[in-house]
């Protein structure tokens, strides 16, 4: 930057003339405006370019936007479709489930009449009915049971009551005295004409129940042999009393 302190305008100018220098300096301003003109020039076609670019990008992703749109669109059509397809098999299921065991019930009369030997001694289980208290996991449950001999004896035994489903994925049994304070003289019975048995118990967490058996036992006496009368009850029916908890 020392050479250009050491120029002179002043003499520059009279070595050169003012005619001269005027030609010069207009020259000098022609040169820069021309460069500034055409550098501006060259920006300006890069920007528009930029720009051109910028919208062709921006109006493929508006065009990725809409088939994305569209096509979440047909996804959620789908999918209720399907929601409603499952809802109505569902719905069938469970109507079915309710025809099956109304049957059941029709069958279980007629057997009554028809084939009393199916009966333990006249001995029957009439009702099974679950409640789900406010309690959770904890139900209380009713056994009736009832004699149908002309010529009635007292009826003695006990019922035992086990829950059929799974735990931790595997399939389980839990006899009802291990999840309540009900012993086995908590379920006796004895009777002439109908008792009925109640109680309570607190479902596992980690079980899932699918049906609960109950067995009514007589024991082996002077009077009568071993005998045992079985029944078992959907669990999802009678927890979620969908239907009448009668003897299926």
């Amino acid at each position: 930057m020392n050479w250009l302190a050491k120029i002179n305008l002043n003499t520059a100018i009279m070595r050169l003339g003012a005619f001269r220098s005027a030609i010069i300096i207009v020259c000098i301003i022609a040169i820069c405006l021309f460069s500034g003109y055409r550098m501006g020039n060259f920006y300006h076609a890069y920007q528009m370019e930029t720009l051109a670019q910028q919208k062709q990008r921006l109006a493929l992703l508006y065009q990725e936007q809409v088939e994305q749109v569209r096509r979440i669109h047909t996804l959620e059509v789908e999918l209720e479709v399907e929601r409603l397809s499952n809802q109505q098999s569902l719905n069938l299921l469970t109507h079915m489930e309710k025809e099956h065991y109304q049957v059941k019930k029709e069958l279980a009369f007629y057997e009554k009449i028809m084939a009393p030997e199916k009966q333990a001694n006249g001995l029957m289980i009439d009702n099974f009915t679950l409640i789900a208290t406010e309690s959770p996991g904890y139900f209380r449950f009713q056994v009736t049971l009832v004699q149908q001999l002309l010529k009635k004896r007292y009826a003695k035994g006990h019922v035992k009551l086990s829950l059929v489903g799974s735990m931790n994925n595997k399939p389980h049994r839990i006899n009802i005295t291990k999840i309540s304070t009900l012993s086995k003289k908590d379920l006796s019975f004895s009777f002439k004409y109908f008792q009925i048995i109640e109680g309570g118990f607190t479902l596992p967490e980690n079980f899932s129940p699918e049906k609960v058996d109950v067995a009514a036992v007589l024991p082996k006496t002077k009077w009568q042999k071993r005998r045992q009368l079985d029944q078992n009850y959907p669990w999802a029916l009678l927890a979620n009393n969908k239907i009448s908890n009668k003897k299926n």
